[in-house]
């Protein structure tokens, strides 16, 4: 058994046989039931994840980067070179991702997937290459089946090291110049849309280079022709290095019952692939922003995901899922310190009992309620 496999055996549903114990818990704090609206929805979802009092303590953001061979066709306003320049950045400590991680308390991991420019040697920085970028997705396959399984697998590696060390929240976050084109290419396989319709302007393309990179999404998938039911398929045909570490992030996260926060567009296409190999992964997922990329609202549909915040965001590198500690540092603190009605002596609603809670997921919106299935 590979180790891929073992990860994939490890990952099931949440028992639900929590749940009401957790929204009795919720119900007795001193508010009423579902003042907090979503905030309650984290601490719940949080509890029922984990089968126990919600705590974010020791989060950790995964800044994967890797290079496209794609960008030979002209689909990004920058040049390659400019990957391998921000991920020394990240190393430095001085990109937006580093400044919002330490306002969130977040240790940072950035790891090289596949850098197609040199690198110089950073204690800040993993070196874990699968190879220097990806092949052209527009000419054939991305990588091989192989490199794709090691790429999840390293991925994997690395976020089990962070919650050996007490990690308690996984973030998601990605460099790589190209990335837009292959997180459409891997949500328009998966999902079933148009290419046209999941391909955004990624770093504030022209009207011409958004033709192009329609048309090199479009021949990527006439080419590969990916198969949506395999997620490895669909990875190793038209995605990214950085893209699969991610995936092995969320698998890993997944099978120890850790939570995941999902940055943008592009840890939205990891999560796609994630749930196409095991779709009980979905369970610890959390969308912390709706990213301006078209493509994205798209992939969160079909995750059955609603995010947490919509700030017009399209950077990536985490930037997204740092603000979402915030927020589910601020459910857990909710969860633990409020007072309720009976230590505080304060006297229930007379109909608290029966009156079910705003965050109940039958008083959400259908996208939110598989996730407490």
């Amino acid at each position: 058994m590979t180790e891929l496999s073992r990860l994939l055996g490890a990952i099931a549903p949440p028992a639900r046989d929590g749940e009401p114990e957790a929204r009795r818990h919720l119900d007795s704090l001193t508010k009423p039931p579902g003042s907090l609206g979503r905030l309650e929805e984290i601490a719940l979802r949080l509890a029922i994840l984990s089968r126990r009092a919600p705590s974010v303590r020791h989060p950790v953001i995964f800044t994967f980067a890797g290079d496209h061979g794609v960008v030979a066709e002209g689909v990004s306003a920058y040049p390659q070179v400019v990957t391998a320049q921000m991920v020394e950045n990240f190393a430095r400590g001085g990109a937006a991702v580093n400044v919002l991680a330490r306002q969130a308390g977040a240790r940072v991991v950035v790891a090289d997937f596949g850098v197609a420019g040199p690198l110089g040697r950073s204690p800040a920085l993993v070196a874990c290459p699968i190879g220097p970028g990806t092949a052209n997705i527009a000419g054939g396959p991305a990588m091989s089946r192989e490199q794709a399984i090691r790429a999840i697998e390293t991925g994997a590696g690395l976020a089990d090291e962070a919650m050996d060390a007490g990690a308690d929240l996984l973030a998601t976050g990605e460099m790589g110049i190209g990335n837009t084109t292959a997180a459409s290419a891997i949500t328009a396989a998966i999902t079933g849309a148009p290419a046209e319709q999941v391909t955004g302007r990624g770093t504030g393309v022209d009207d011409a280079t958004l033709a192009r990179k329609v048309a090199a999404v479009r021949r990527a998938l006439e080419i590969n022709r990916p198969d949506p039911r395999d997620g490895l398929d669909v990875l190793a045909k038209v995605g990214g290095f950085e893209i699969g570490g991610l995936v092995g992030v969320v698998l890993a996260g997944a099978a120890r019952r850790v939570p995941v926060a999902l940055d943008g567009f592009i840890a939205g296409a990891a999560a796609l692939v994630a749930v196409t190999l095991a779709p009980a992964s979905r369970h610890a997922l959390f969308a912390s922003h709706r990213s301006a990329e078209r493509g994205h609202t798209r992939a969160l549909e079909h995750l059955g995901l609603e995010p947490y915040l919509d700030l017009g965001l399209r950077l990536g590198e985490g930037t997204g899922a740092a603000l979402f500690i915030h927020l589910a540092r601020a459910a857990a603190l909710v969860w633990s310190e409020m007072a309720t009605f009976k230590a505080a002596g304060v006297s229930e609603s007379e109909g608290a009992s029966a009156a079910p809670s705003e965050a109940s997921p039958e008083n959400r919106t259908a996208p939110t309620k598989p996730a407490l299935e």
